[in-house]
């Protein structure tokens, strides 16, 4: 298997050599040595250690990103840190489950009241289509106006944009994204599937729909649902990103690698 050294993360992933070299002091991380003595990192190495860089964006400290990592990988010795779903909540760190998303230094569940909470991946486009009727646009923009103080409100609301212009394909993608923030991901994949049948092939719909297959466990729909992301949208840097990591969790190492160099590709121009 393809494997990755301190140059090509730095290049690659914009990633300083002081974070992996304190997830590697930390036990989190165990590269292999090179035929020169150097670390030389998998993929798996790489899925995590963009994350943990991701985290640093998001202004949590690099010793907490550390010292939680840690926990986890102390907790869940079962289970690969890069196949959690991490994300920042304020100046913490997360973990989002199927059945609910906690703290991961204390390990106490959290509420979700943020509507963007632990769901960086699904797209939301904020601006509404030009062929929606004024009464749809009206709906649309009443939904957006409450997704911070009342999601249930603006659930309602994005559902009459839909029901007033059933081609409504941004009040689609943010009722999906409401649905997930709110754990309704069944009810999520059927109205991403009602898009689909409605507006056609969509890439972004595609990739939404991945993402709440993959909250549901599905993950061979997931990846189907991925790859029909790509077919349309080759360049959909983050479809291959998602793609590599389902690959290689299940097991497919050779297309794993395909799609992440697909990716940093991407990413890099």
């Amino acid at each position: 298997m393809q494997t990755y050294s301190l140059r090509d993360i730095e290049r690659l992933l914009g990633i300083k050599r002081s974070l992996a070299a304190g997830l590697i002091r930390a036990g989190i991380l165990a590269p292999e040595r090179g035929a020169r003595g150097e670390w030389r990192f998998s993929f798996q190495d790489m899925v995590l250690l963009r994350t943990a860089h991701s985290l640093r964006d998001s202004h949590i400290p690099r010793r907490r990103v550390i010292r939680a990592l840690k926990r986890l990988h102390e907790l869940r010795s079962d289970r690969p840190l890069s196949g959690l779903r991490l994300a920042a909540v304020g100046s913490h760190l997360a973990v989002r489950e199927p059945h609910g998303v906690w703290h991961a230094d204390t390990g106490q569940f959290l509420m979700d009241f943020e509507p963007d909470l632990m769901a960086p991946e699904v797209r939301d486009m904020p601006k509404p289509a030009a062929a929606a009727s004024d009464d749809a646009v009206r709906w649309f923009e009443a939904g957006r106006a409450a997704e911070p103080l009342n999601p249930a409100d603006a659930q309602t609301a994005y559902r009459r944009a839909i029901a007033e212009a059933p081609g409504y394909l941004d009040a689609y993608l943010n009722l999906g994204c409401l649905l997930c923030d709110a754990g309704h991901h069944g009810e999520a994949v059927e109205l991403y599937r009602d898009a689909l049948v409605r507006l056609g092939d969509v890439p972004h719909v595609y990739f939404n729909l991945a993402v709440a297959l993959e909250d549901l466990g599905r993950d061979a729909e997931a990846l189907s649902a991925y790859h029909r992301c790509i077919g349309l949208a080759p360049d959909f840097a983050d479809a291959h990103f998602n793609v590599a990591r389902l690959h290689q969790a299940l097991g497919d190492a050779h297309r794993a690698i395909r799609h992440f160099n697909q990716y940093r590709r991407l990413e890099s121009t």
